[in-house]
């Protein structure tokens, strides 16, 4: 598994003949994409159409759930199984300064293939499937540049498809009383900008 792991990373991995443009790209995406993250999970919450906000605030609560597990699950593996990136072990090259931290599950990867397969089951397939396109060029790219390895992308996309199942059995369970605390503090929180109508009550 770990020939085959070296095996696809070098075949991705970027070199000092690669076009600047690509790497400049990928660059983009490897920092930048993942915002839209956090920029759709407040966005949703915050404005839509009267019939459907209540939908769009219970995607974006299990959706949160989703990523509460799927991250705090992604640190545990990196610290119960560590895991060398390739800039450490001298392996192929790298575009993109990183810490010298365990690789495995990405980060990036875990967060944006949550998200996305959180849109794919709770949301649209077709939203979902815009997303997981994302995920793979955030995926791509930060193999590209060198500092992830293409299983640590894997296990991104692993870790949070358990995310969306822990969710999706806490949702079953607690739902109900989850979005109504959350429905709750927004209210109070927000009620200035709720009276003025700048977001959605």
């Amino acid at each position: 598994m770990e020939q085959l792991n070296h095996l696809v990373f070098l075949w991705i991995n970027a070199t000092p003949a690669s076009p600047k443009a690509l790497i400049k790209l990928a660059t983009f995406l490897a920092n930048d994409l993942i915002i839209i993250v956090p920029l759709l999970i407040v966005g949703l919450w915050l404005w839509g159409q009267r019939e459907n906000i209540s939908k769009q605030r219970e995607l974006v609560s299990k959706t949160t759930i989703a990523l509460l597990f799927a991250m705090t699950a992604a640190k545990t593996l990196s610290v119960l199984f560590p895991h060398a990136r390739p800039f450490v072990e001298g392996f192929g090259y790298t575009f993109l300064q990183h810490a010298p931290d365990s690789s495995f599950p990405s980060d990036h990867g875990t967060a944006i293939f949550t998200f996305a397969l959180a849109f794919l089951f709770w949301h649209r397939r077709w939203s979902g499937a815009i997303l997981l396109a994302v995920g793979a060029g955030i995926a791509w790219s930060r193999i590209y540049l060198g500092i992830h390895w293409p299983l640590d992308m894997l296990g991104g996309l692993l870790v949070g498809t358990l995310g969306c199942l822990f969710a999706q059995l806490v949702w079953n369970l607690f739902g109900e009383p989850i979005n109504a605390l959350m429905c709750k503090v927004y209210r109070f929180g927000f009620a200035f900008p709720i009276k003025k109508g700048w977001v959605q009550n």
